[in-house]
């Protein structure tokens, strides 16, 4: 198969590379560190540019894994303008100059798998953009969906959970507080980042996405994590202010 991932040279994006290379699959990958095709999602004019070169190349697409992005914690009364931009930049209009570009090339019976998070589906505090950037991936996921249901090509969403991958350390960190926060920023994003042991292998995590792509029939998404199904499934049953509440209680922390 001819397989473009991007965001492939670290974490999820650089595992999922080295699997399909190993089958014997033709990779491509795409990031501004790549070995393949270095390149910043956001320029769409090297992105187009890019992608021409991979149609030249290989013809037709029968995978896309949109998979580039990072994450962004603060406050969002102090969140710096360009780091509100950037994440806004990659995650939802670079995931879509990718689509895009992409859609043109897919094979027939193509697949389009858009990582998103567990993040898209839970509220959390000093995450907003972060969670509001992958919501706004999986609903465009769900909308590309329908767009192409007169054709063969799939369209999902996969939401994985915590994984023990280098995103944690790469997530910009904006720890700037005042008074009606005080140290609840700083406590809070530590509280996330100490689960590091309790996240899912990147091994396993591979194995279960890769498993997902290799379905016949695609669901329009797949959450990841026995915990975040359960949480996902349940809180449907709740009014959105209790919800809010457990989540706050959860994970804004003061001491």
């Amino acid at each position: 198969m001819n397989i473009v991932i991007t965001g492939a040279s670290s974490g999820i994006g650089k595992a999922l590379k080295n699997f399909y290379k190993e089958k014997g699959d033709i990779v491509i990958g795409i990031s501004r560190s790549d070995d393949d095709y270095p390149c910043d999602v956001t320029d769409k004019a090297k992105l187009t540019k890019v992608f021409e070169e991979i149609g030249q190349k290989v013809g037709k697409i029968d995978i896309l894994i949109n998979n580039a992005g990072f994450g962004l914690s603060g406050a969002i009364e102090l969140t710096k303008e360009e780091e509100l931009k950037k994440e806004y930049e990659v995650n939802v209009i670079g995931a879509t100059f990718v689509l895009q570009c992409a859609i043109p090339l897919m094979a027939e019976h193509g697949k389009i798998i858009n990582i998103s998070s567990a993040c898209a589906l839970f509220p959390l505090p000093f995450r907003a953009f972060y969670c509001s950037s992958k919501s706004a991936l999986s609903m465009l996921s769900d909308c590309l969906r329908m767009e192409l249901s007169q054709t063969q090509i799939q369209v999902t969403a996969i939401c994985p959970c915590d994984i023990k991958t280098e995103f944690t350390k790469n997530r910009v960190k904006n720890f700037a507080t005042n008074e009606r926060y005080k140290e609840a920023i700083a406590l809070s994003a530590k509280k996330i980042d100490e689960a590091q042991d309790k996240r899912m292998s990147l091994d396993k995590a591979i194995r279960i996405i890769t498993k997902i792509i290799a379905k016949k029939r695609l669901k329009p998404q797949y959450v990841m994590g026995a915990r975040n199904k359960m949480m996902w499934q349940v809180q449907k049953f709740f009014p959105k202010q209790m919800v809010l509440k457990v989540l706050t209680k959860i994970f804004y922390k003061t001491k």
